[in-house]
This record gives structure tokens, sequence and C-alpha cells, in this order.
């Protein structure tokens, strides 16, 4: 799990009506050094600049994942608050200002439309992270209303939902990554097959790659909202700089599960964190985070 990165806690809410809800994920107070890779081309995101290596502010105190689309956004203002009244954030002669990166799935096709996490979300999601040592997978969260295999439409779609997964690379260095799983693509599974996916009338996959490799492309272009999104965090010490590449290598664990994957119908963005001083190699330390990351995915599905 993502929570036994230590000083790292997640809290969900969840709107089971509406099947929608966010996920937030809480840095140590004196916050995290981070790096992210937006590879969809729709991705729905917020204070992403700001993480750049060139960027002034060098830490950043919470992410926030979301359904919601667009709207879904505004939980990180609930998130800020919370962050906000207990005096954690970028520190200025005017008070704290929270630092909380943001990133949305489009879920509006699967619930109520007109529901999507707001500040209020915001809000809860991180208070019931404090203190929280595990966190739920599945249909919760920011995962409430994901699905995954959309090629044919929502009719033939599946299931998403939230997965995480972590691994201990020497005594006291870990790495964990958690995933919200809302592709085009399919999930496919270790050895080749597809564990979620888009299917026929008949409930059969399809293999979404291999029907476009074809030309068999669906009788319509309005491919329902997608987008799959990653955290990956270790107490390991990073630069700003290693933390973006360590984002951009992360990005392999979702190309080793979801097929396609960075579609143009997918906002797909990796965010890493490094909240702790523990000396690694980085090339190990790069294939944990891809091996997190699609274990993740697959955990994500495995419920359903």
């Amino acid at each position: 799990m993502l929570t036994n990165v230590p000083g790292i806690q997640v809290g969900h809410d969840t709107d089971e009506v509406g099947r929608t809800g966010c996920t937030v994920i809480l840095c140590p107070p004196a916050g995290a050094i981070a790096g992210v890779d937006v590879r969809g081309s729709a991705p729905g995101t917020r204070e992403t600049d700001l993480i750049q290596p060139t960027a002034l502010v060098e830490r950043i105190n919470a992410i926030v994942l979301c359904g919601g689309s667009a709207f879904g956004l505004a939980a990180a203002d609930g998130v800020m608050r919370f962050l906000a009244e207990r005096g954690i954030g970028y520190q200025t002669p005017s008070g704290p200002v929270p630092i909380v990166p943001a990133a949305v799935i489009f879920d509006l096709g699967v619930g109520d439309p007109r529901a999507h996490p707001d500040s209020a979300s915001g809000y809860r999601a991180a208070a019931a992270a404090v203190g929280q040592l595990s966190l739920g997978e599945g249909l919760v969260g920011a995962g409430t209303g994901a699905s995954v295999g959309k090629l044919l439409g929502t009719a033939g779609a599946m299931p998403g939902g939230v997965g995480s997964h972590s691994l201990e690379l020497s005594a006291g260095l870990w790495v964990g990554a958690l995933a919200v799983v809302n592709a085009l693509g399919d999930v496919i599974g270790r050895d080749g097959s597809i564990r979620a996916g888009a299917r026929t009338p008949n409930g059969e996959f399809v293999n979404s790659f291999r029907m476009l490799l074809t030309g068999r492309l669906p009788p319509t272009t309005d491919l329902p909202g997608n987008t799959t999104l990653a955290v990956v965090a270790t107490n390991a010490g990073l630069t700003r700089a290693q933390a973006q590449k360590l984002a951009q290598m992360a990005h392999d664990g979702l190309a080793l599960a979801v097929s396609p994957v960075h579609t143009m119908f997918d906002g797909d963005t990796v965010f890493a964190l490094s909240c702790g001083s523990v000396e690694t190699d980085f090339l190990a330390l790069g294939a944990a985070a891809v091996e997190c990351v699609r274990e993740s995915v697959l955990r994500a599905v495995a419920t359903h």
C-alpha cells in the first residue's frame, strides 16, 4: 500500500449515489519533493506547473485525485483549507499557502453527471487520511465512477477503480504507488490476458489494441471520458529533477498494464513524491516504481 511509505497518509471521500469521489494523499508536515509527468492528451490538472524543477516552491503538501472531470478540481480547495487550519503550507508573510496539485478523471457518464467532488469532499477526504494506516481499493474515492475498456462505448466497459501496492527495496527503504484506473484501453495481466476491458454484447473481450491495428474502429468517435492517474511515493532522498524523472519512468507501469495507453482520449498523469532521505540506487528505484504502478493498476480491477 502507498501508506507503507513513511509519512504518507491517504483518505477517500466516496459518493455512492452520484458515483464519484476524491482521494487525498497527504505528505509529511514539512512537505515532499515532487515530480509530475502528463502523457495523456486530455488531462485535467491543477498546480502541475509549480512542480517543475525550475519553479520557486520546492515542496508540496498534498495531492488530490478526483472524479468529476474539471469540476472535481474544486476538491483541492477543501484540502488547502484543511491544511491551512493546521498551519501547513508554503510560509509567506501573510500566512501559510498549502501547495496542493490535483488531477481528475472523467466519470460524468457513469453516475449523476451533476455530481462531482467539491471543497467539502476534499476536506472530508483529507480529514479521513489523518492517522490512516490502510486504504480502501476498488470503487472508492476517486475511483468510485471509474471504468475501463471503453472503445465500444460505456455499454461494453467494465468497472475500474483504485489500487495500491508497495515494495521494500532494502531495510527501511519503501516505494509505493496508488492508481486510479479509468482507461479507454483494456487492463492486461502479467500473462498477457485481458483482466478487464471492452466487451461485445455477449460478454467476450474484443482486445482494443488489436481492434485498432486492424482498422475496425467503433462506429462513433464519441468515446466516453477516460484517464488513469498514479502517485508514486518513496522515502528515498531525491532532488526535484530526480522526482520528475521518477514520474516519467513510472509511466512504464501504465504501459505494461493498460493497452492502449496515453491516447488522445486519456489524460494519463503520474506524480512522484520524495518524503525522506534514505540513500538508494536510482535505477533500482525506477524499476520498483514501474512495478508498483503496474501492480496498482491490476489491483484496481481485481475485485470486480
